[in-house]
């Protein structure tokens, strides 16, 4: 039974004993949908889903994709990137990964969708490196492959597809529709960002149909050859109950449609007519949802922020925490005025965690008034460590890739416990002032992949750890003039022979690397034997291998 198959029986047996998602939704969320079409049904989208419970932090991301990303009666990752098996809650070889790629909008992390459960996942870090920001696409088969393990594919895109970008990422055929349904939420949810002109690959600067055409094309195939799993509808539902929004392209797959496909200009309507009979009712929070605040370090606190919406409540709504350790919690207000909550941009709610003690730590906040039939409880969870000890990472030279990228490498010693790191690259352009950015890394590598070899820069590194950061690393100056060292070794010679290039060695050699002489990826070869020929165009190369590491230098005449 191959893993395809596995996945869907496993999925399968869900069905029989899940709750589905609908279920969970409260009977008027997505009415203000109903009697809209186009732009207008797209518009109502962004207006539905785009005020949530954002997570308290980036760095506890890895305890809410415990929730959201790990298969059923198992402690396995559920990684849509590899197959590599991973188990919770150890994060270790995993990044947090933004599907949509944050370059995209800018990378800029103050705004919620850098922290949008509906669009992160865990990734195998080596996968999630390959994919880079790359849009999604259907790889040409007939072409090299860049990076292939069975279940992320990246590559040249095939004809027509790709929007210029150089590669694109083709996941497995199971989760291509997962990774359609989340593009369409994010241009859904996120229609009124500025979108970064130097990533428009897939996108448009507009509110609809902020796809471009080539894109919608690709991402409707993927959506209807791949409908909504269980899979999803179970994520979705655990999303609800952490951010109390959702994905509706999940739950009403033919918006899909509505808006970009086969029932443009009809209009849509949900199961639900939008009578409305008055009754009072809390669309957000979500009863017995968790308000995680992840790690925090002693002496520290975390606030976070609970979004209140609902419908023709009549009276104050009173919101106290009780039971466990009630203390080292706190909310804002006891008590949030009615108008407040049924109001268009509804109410948010600041909860503060501060734990003054090493440990784990729970308590509940209680929900009651507004005219509401009953009470609703919402979990409240955090745990407080030591103030990590940070050493300054080493920062290495680069690897350089070609086509204007390289990659700025550094070490830190192996039994630090590190949450991610923090790359200052700072740009000194002639006569001009130092542009200094600073990135966000998930592994000890970071690929730069607009480096301008006429500008020199440089980069250092900093760890972080429960936001706590290490003294920067040494400096490394990036001044990229050819590759270096150029000789013979012994155990490999390189000849160049009417328009190829003829290797000599005693024992094979695998993983040959072929440059062109500004540093460009020419050709690569699994391994070659004494007297194999490569084709190549007339040029000078150097030329790697696993074997031999010091470039050597060619002509092909």
């Amino acid at each position: 039974m191959n893993i395809y198959t596995v996945r869907r029986f496993v999925t399968t047996l869900l069905a029989l004993v899940a709750v589905t998602a609908m279920a969970a939704v409260p009977e008027s969320y997505y009415t203000t949908l109903n009697g809209k079409r186009d732009s207008d049904l797209k518009t109502a989208i962004y207006k539905l889903v785009r005020n949530f419970t954002q997570v308290s932090s980036y760095n506890a991301l890895p305890q809410y994709f415990q929730k959201t990303d790990v298969y059923p009666e198992s402690s396995r990752w559920w990684d849509m990137y590899s197959d590599i098996p991973l188990y919770a809650p150890l994060f270790s070889g995993l990044n947090r990964e933004h599907s949509f790629p944050k370059s995209w909008w800018g990378g800029t992390t103050t705004i919620p969708a850098y922290t949008d459960l509906n669009h992160l996942y865990p990734s195998e870090a080596k996968a999630n490196q390959a994919k880079s920001n790359y849009p999604l696409g259907e790889v040409d088969r007939t072409q090299r492959i860049a990076f292939e393990n069975g279940i992320t594919t990246v590559g040249y895109p095939v004809t027509g597809q790709g929007g210029g970008a150089k590669s694109v990422f083709e996941p497995a055929d199971e989760y291509k529709g997962d990774f359609a349904r989340t593009y369409f939420y994010m241009v859904s949810a996120y229609q009124d960002l500025k979108w970064n002109t130097s990533y428009m690959f897939m996108l448009q600067q507009n509110t609809w149909p902020t796809l471009n055409a080539w894109s919608i094309s690709l991402l409707l195939k993927w959506h209807r050859a791949d409908p909504v799993s269980e899979k999803e509808t179970l994520r979705n539902d655990a999303v609800y109950k952490i951010q109390n929004n959702r994905n509706p392209f999940i739950d009403y797959p033919e918006l899909a449609e509505y808006i970009w496909g086969n029932k443009q200009g009809s209009v849509f309507y949900t199961n639900n007519s939008g009578s409305t009979t008055g009754t009072p009712e809390l669309v957000t929070p979500v009863q017995d949802m968790s308000l995680d605040f992840g790690e925090i370090a002693l002496g520290r606190s975390a606030t976070a922020r609970l979004y209140f919406k609902g419908n023709n409540l009549t009276e104050p709504v009173t919101v106290r925490v009780y039971t466990g350790d009630q203390t080292k919690f706190a909310v804002s207000t006891n008590s949030i005025a009615a108008n407040l909550i049924n109001s268009d941009e509804g109410y948010w709610l600041p909860v503060t965690y501060t734990p003054g003690e090493i440990g784990d730590h729970t308590s509940r906040i209680l929900i009651v008034g507004g005219g509401l039939a009953g009470s609703r409880g919402i979990a409240l969870r955090g745990s407080c460590l030591p103030v990590p000890t940070l050493t300054a990472p080493v920062a290495t030279a680069p690897t350089f890739t070609g086509n204007g990228t390289y990659i700025a490498n550094w070490t830190v010693p192996a039994d630090e416990v590190v949450d991610y790191y923090y790359v200052t690259r700072t740009r000194y352009p002639q006569g001009g002032t130092p542009e200094q950015t600073e990135l966000l890394a998930e592994s000890n590598s970071l690929e730069i992949s607009d480096y301008d070899p006429d500008v020199k820069e440089s980069y250092t590194v900093q760890s972080s750890r429960l936001e706590y950061r290490s003294p920067a690393s040494n400096t490394i100056y990036v001044e990229y003039g050819g590759i270096e060292g150029v000789v013979t070794d012994k155990p490999l010679a390189v000849y160049g022979v009417g328009g190829a290039i003829r290797f000599i060695c005693s024992t094979p050699h695998t993983g040959v690397m072929i440059y062109s002489a500004t540093g460009a990826l020419a050709a690569t070869a699994e391994s070659v034997d004494n007297n194999t020929d490569i084709e190549i165009t007339p040029g000078v190369y150097l030329i790697v291998t696993d074997q031999n590491h010091r470039p050597l230098k060619v002509i092909v005449k």
